[in-house]
């Protein structure tokens, strides 16, 4: 193509030229002027020079060009020669790599047998018998061989490609691909047993890489704390299932997909600052305040690198702030109870240096504070205590100190008693410390002694105080023995000395004590009460003992879990009680007695006393014929006495009917004033007899009151009774009814004699009569009736009386409702 171009150009050239030399010859034949001639000359030899001119260039550059074309070809050549000198050599090495066979063949050719050969004779030699590889049926199992002939048939006539695996008459196994390349056919044999056995154990590797990556995912899950991986661009790679709990992301996924990050950026900052700061050396640490499912937490975080980028963990620390916080305020609250103790406490370190002292420790040895804020050693500390003469003088101070400073090489802790100089006993003890030290609790002993002798002292003496009683006395302890007895108790109960020296259990005691008393029931409490842990309250019993004597038992608990144990002797009060007992039974069975009979009396006398005023009261109609004077006043006489007799039969016939309790209220609405005026007839003729005047102060408003009038009208004749009983002739009575919410009062006042205290304590007594120097008789039931049936209404009686000023009687009766009456009674 280059040459057929430059002889195009070289055409044109030449084209040019004749051009030139047509135009001078034209010039020449034509008929023109000298100047005219020359002129087309001087033209012609500028065209023929310009064109030979321009030929010289163009095949300069068109040289020039070919040139470069060539040269640059030739690179391209030599640089394809390279390339196909590589890929052959690569395709040598790719060849070469593992035991293989290649075969290109077509149709018309012989084919081309590279590679392993001996692949196909199990590794025997193969020597000049390359073409017998492709007689599969001598080193292929038949079926094996069958199928790739007719696989190789079919691809060298339709050039169909396939993949076989085949297996070798030794067994091994043949991989067997088949194709159409360039129009030539291809076929490759490569041994793969131990490829596959490869591949099987790589595939065993990675089988097992996935379960221990599933188990450390899993492991990672199981994990309360949130822990995740970052790439190497700081974004969220993979969180576990605690991580998306505290981001409060619904799965793993949606908090990897919205990138929800736990920490803020200023607490990213701030691990990326630590781990900047380490550079490398270690996971970067830092404590940071987070949110966490909703709440505020404190989290240790560390983040470490990672070949991908980083793995972190957040570890929440909340409670474990708090426990310290709570640990630190424990510590300042027992440094501040320590300075509270009376006890002096001083800390040593492993240098035997003071490390702590409490307010007692300073106060015990009046030591200043700023020598022991300077932390002195135990023996700086003894010296000086030496010194200033607070310590005991020994023989020997040097070994003494040598001692005490052997405690910090101790393993249990040392108790010893220092005795001051100025008196004070100091129980010690140095307490070895588990990480080294030594711990003094110095305990002022010396009140704590004293009061042991003196309490040491007061128990002989109430031992001797005891032992010089008349009445039996002992003293078991909290564990049930006998810890004292005075002479008194072992003597009455015959207890043998060695038995009590023995400090005896309260079950042998009792055992002892049981021959005098043999009732088990009193010993049975008395042992509950010594021993029993449910009631520690005192028991109060008898004791009878088989002589008759009667003893009272009190086992009082004492305060120290102790049990005091007293008997006294009581037989003469028994002996009095029972007396009077036997005595009060006789005077209450008389009194029964006298009651029934006043009571069978009565209704015996009732009947007769009947017929009596009957027939008094037909002599004084005058209907069996006319009496006289003096009949008529017998007859009054009679029917007066007859009355009073029936009043006092059916007082005595109430109390009874009430004692039994089949005395009812026939309860109706009475009319107050029209009662009072009903029991004042019943006595005028009394009242004009002893000529008093009665003075009624009943307001016309006073209404009525739910109650049995009957009752109420004998309510106020007795109580008339009683006042007209009292007065002299010419005294005043005054009857006052009074009405208040809640109740009604009716009073009766005389003016009479009145009583004494002692007196009008017995005036409601059934047949208590004092006539207190009046003309008064009667049985005494009065007062008594008036009590039981005012009571009967609910009602309550008081009295007031004084010698010379009279007497008050007052019933007060309580307002009922009749409504609520009747639904009660139903």
């Amino acid at each position: 193509m280059g040459l057929e171009r430059t002889a195009r150009l070289a055409a044109r050239v030449g084209a040019i030229g004749v051009g030139g030399l047509f135009c001078l010859g034209a010039a020449w034949a034509a008929p023109a002027d000298a100047a005219t001639a020359l002129h087309m000359h001087g033209v012609a030899s500028l065209s023929v020079l310009g064109g030979l001119l321009a030929f010289a260039t163009i095949l300069s550059l068109l040289h020039l060009r070919e040139r470069a074309r060539w040269t640059r070809r030739d690179r391209e050549q030599a640089a394809a020669l390279d390339a196909l000198r590589g890929a052959h050599d690569r395709a040598e090495m790719l060849l070469n790599a593992e035991r293989q066979i290649i075969v290109t063949w077509n149709e018309r050719s012989e084919p081309v047998i590279e590679g392993d050969v001996g692949l196909a004779f199990e590794g025997r030699s193969a020597a000049g018998a390359a073409r017998r590889v492709l007689a599969f049926g001598s080193w292929l199992l038949p079926a094996d061989a069958g199928a790739i002939e007719a696989a190789v048939e079919a691809l060298l006539v339709r050039g169909t490609g396939f993949h076989l695996a085949l297996r070798s008459q030794a067994g091994r196994s043949i991989e067997a691909q088949g194709q159409a390349v360039a129009g030539r056919a291809l076929l490759r044999l490569r041994e793969t047993s131990e490829e596959r056995r490869e591949i099987a154990e790589l595939r065993g590797t990675l089988d097992e890489a996935r379960r221990g990556v599933a188990a450390l995912s899993a492991l990672l899950d199981a994990i309360p704390q949130p822990v995740w991986r970052r790439n190497r661009e700081g974004g969220l790679a993979w969180v576990n299932m605690a991580y998306a709990a505290a981001v409060e992301a619904p799965s793993r996924e949606a908090a990897l997909d919205q990138g929800l990050e736990l920490l803020d950026r200023p607490a990213r900052e701030t691990v990326a600052r630590e781990d900047a700061a380490r550079r490398g050396a270690g996971p970067a640490v830092a404590r940071l305040s987070a949110v966490v499912a909703g709440s505020r937490r404190v989290l240790d975080v560390f983040e470490s690198r990672a070949d991908s980028g980083r793995v972190g963990i957040a570890v929440d620390v909340s409670e474990l702030e708090s426990v310290r916080a709570d640990l630190q305020r424990q510590m300042n609250a027992n440094v501040r109870t320590l300075d509270q103790l009376p006890t002096a406490v001083a800390m040593f370190d492993d240098r035997q240096r003071l490390i702590f002292h409490n307010a007692a420790y300073r106060q015990l040895w009046d030591l200043d504070a700023a020598f022991l804020e300077s932390r002195p050693s135990d023996g700086e500390i003894l010296d000086h205590l030496r010194a200033q003469r607070k310590l005991e003088e020994h023989a020997d101070f040097r070994a003494w100190k040598h001692g005490v400073l052997a405690a910090y090489r101790a393993v249990e802790a040392n108790e010893t008693w220092w005795y001051l100089q100025d008196g004070r006993t100091l129980r010690v003890v140095a307490d070895p410390n588990p990480q080294g030290g030594l711990t003094y609790l110095f305990d002022d002993v010396s009140d704590r002694v004293n009061l042991e002798s003196r309490y040491n002292a007061l128990m002989r003496v109430q031992a001797e105080t005891l032992d010089t009683l008349r009445e039996p006395v002992a003293v078991f302890g909290g564990d049930g023995r006998l810890t004292l007895a005075n002479r008194a108790f072992s003597a009455f109960w015959r207890l043998d000395p060695e038995l009590i020296a023995e400090r005896p259990r309260v079950e042998a005691v009792i055992e002892a004590c049981r021959r005098l008393a043999p009732a088990e029931e009193p010993w049975l409490d008395i042992r509950d009460r010594v021993v029993g842990l449910e009631s520690r309250e005192g028991l109060a019993c008898r004791l009878e003992v088989v002589d008759g004597t009667v003893l009272d038992c009190t086992a009082q608990p004492l305060p120290d879990g102790a049990t005091l144990l007293t008997l006294i002797d009581v037989t003469a009060s028994v002996n009095v009680e029972r007396a009077l007992t036997e005595k009060n039974d006789a005077l209450e069975k008389a009194a029964q007695l006298r009651d029934s009979f006043v009571h069978h009396v009565s209704y015996e006398l009732r009947s007769p006393l009947t017929n009596i005023i009957g027939f008094t009261q037909l002599l004084g109609d005058e209907s069996v014929g006319a009496l006289n004077v003096r009949q008529r006043e017998y007859s009054e006489h009679i029917m007066r006495s007859s009355g009073a007799l029936l009043v006092i039969i059916n007082d005595i016939l109430d109390l009874a009917s009430i004692d039994a309790g089949s005395l009812e209220l026939q309860r109706e609405m009475v009319d107050v004033p029209a009662t009072v005026e009903a029991a004042m007839r019943g006595i005028e003729d009394r009242l004009a007899e002893s000529r008093l005047t009665v003075q009624l102060d009943v307001p016309p408003g006073i209404g009525s009151i739910y109650a049995d009038g009957k009752r109420v009208r004998q309510i106020l004749f007795n109580l008339l009774s009683n006042a007209v009983g009292f007065s002299h002739p010419g005294e005043r009575i005054e009857v006052q009814a009074r009405r208040t919410a809640t109740d009604l009062t009716l009073s009766v006042r005389d003016h009479g004699v009145g009583m004494p205290v002692e007196v009008a304590a017995l005036v409601f007594d059934r047949f208590e009569s004092r006539t207190l120097g009046t003309r008064h008789r009667g049985v005494g039931l009065g007062l008594s009736i008036v009590r039981s049936f005012v009571e009967l209404h609910g009602g309550r009686v008081t009295l007031e009386s004084s010698p010379g000023a009279g007497t008050c009687v007052t019933c007060s009766f309580p307002l009922v409702d009749p409504e609520a009456q009747v639904e009660a009674a139903e």
